[in-house]
């Protein structure tokens, strides 16, 4: 009974804000202590609209919950807007952020989103429907998380430079 009053808790918060959220990577952290080791968990989360606003956040607690909770507050304060042109990506995008490459492709129509799992959390839940991308460099989920965010931030500064030049 407890788990379905938490369902519809957090169905009717996601009406609310219109945010969905993927949890990417829950890492669990120790710290040693005078005491002992002092346990804490940090989640990666994203939220996004499907219709062109993502965001990302981590979320550090000693507990999961609490941390899942941090992190999508924060993903939901730091959310960017996507440009998305016939449910792809205006045009062909590459960028290096930190160890992390990545290169996002606009893709035909039924394509579909093609992309690995940290790339493909992102751009979903930005409402990109047709995409192709590459990660290259480091599996690291989390920079990769970043990269991706960065190359959409990058993406929409262009377009917008781009649109406003015609």
């Amino acid at each position: 009974m407890a788990d379905q009053i938490d369902i519809l808790a957090k169905q009717m918060e996601q009406k609310d804000t219109g945010f969905e959220e993927e949890i990417v990577q829950v890492n669990r952290v120790s710290k040693k202590t005078k005491g002992g080791n002092k346990i804490g968990f940090s989640v990666l989360t994203v939220v996004g609209n499907k219709s062109g606003k993502v965001g990302v956040g981590l979320g550090k607690a000693p507990d999961v919950a609490a941390a899942i909770k941090k992190g999508v507050a924060i993903a939901k304060k730091h959310v960017i807007n996507v440009p998305i042109v016939e449910g792809t990506i205006p045009f062909e995008f590459r960028i290096k952020l930190g160890a992390a490459k990545i290169i996002l492709k606009p893709a035909p129509k039924g394509s579909g989103i093609i992309a690995g799992g940290a790339v493909r959390s992102v751009v979903s839940l930005a409402g990109i429907q047709n995409i192709s991308s590459k990660v290259l460099g480091t599996k690291n989920q989390a920079s990769n998380v970043y990269a991706t965010i960065e190359a959409l931030k990058r993406l929409s500064e262009r377009h917008k430079r781009e649109a406003n030049r015609r």
